[in-house]
């Protein structure tokens, strides 16, 4: 399964983060503004002099004409666009391509339950299931790791999961790694102990 991009990545070399969602990059001998399609910190990926690439979204009321989607690390091209693994989960629900959801599903996105919102609530041969989908873009020595920066989001979304396991539904944490270089995946325990915990209890939840 493939998801198209729509339009042609250009090669620019990282600035700087002005926010969480902006960044600087120069592009062609030209700095510009890029949105930064992830909350996440991705400081082994987003430095001055990193190599990434952008597209032009230029029209509407954006603010910035570019969006960042690559970096290169080590030679290795890693999607930094949080928005596409979503997108990836949503269309496999809707093609099958998951056989711990067989025969025909329904799906809502954005779903509130508990103080969170859920990415996916789905209902499956009269079960329903709530799909929490984490885009992984850390690897270090061939392990794929989660968080890259602590957060207190994610930990309280699987302690939601593992409640509506309590309450007799399914509930799944799926994480997609944005790379191709991880051979394996751990939480990461180093830099926040309370997610990782609480995936360890989730998965115990079921």
């Amino acid at each position: 399964m493939q998801i198209k991009y729509g339009g042609t990545p250009r090669a620019g070399c990282f600035v700087r983060r002005i926010n969480r969602f902006v960044a600087r990059v120069l592009v062609e001998g030209r700095e510009v503004l890029a949105h930064v399609p992830s909350s996440g910190r991705m400081a082994e990926l987003l430095y001055p002099g990193a190599g990434v690439f952008v597209l032009a979204r230029e029209g509407g009321k954006r603010k910035t004409p570019y969006d960042l989607i690559l970096a290169q690390k080590d030679g290795v091209l890693v999607s930094v666009d949080a928005r596409l693994p979503n997108q990836l989960v949503y269309r496999s629900l809707q093609e099958g391509a998951f056989p711990f959801f067989p025969g025909r599903v329904e799906v809502e996105r954005e779903v509130n339950f508990g103080s969170s919102r859920m990415d996916f609530r789905i209902q499956n041969g009269g079960e329903t299931c709530f799909l929490e989908v984490k885009s992984v873009t850390l690897v270090r020595e061939g392990k794929a790791l989660f968080p890259d920066a602590p957060t207190s989001r994610g930990a309280r979304h699987l302690a939601e999961l593992a409640r509506a396991r309590q309450e007799g539904y399914r509930a799944v944490a799926l994480f997609i790694i944005q790379r191709n270089d991880a051979q394996s995946f751990s939480p990461n325990w180093e830099t926040d102990r309370e997610f990782a915990t609480g995936l360890v209890q989730a998965a115990a939840a079921g």
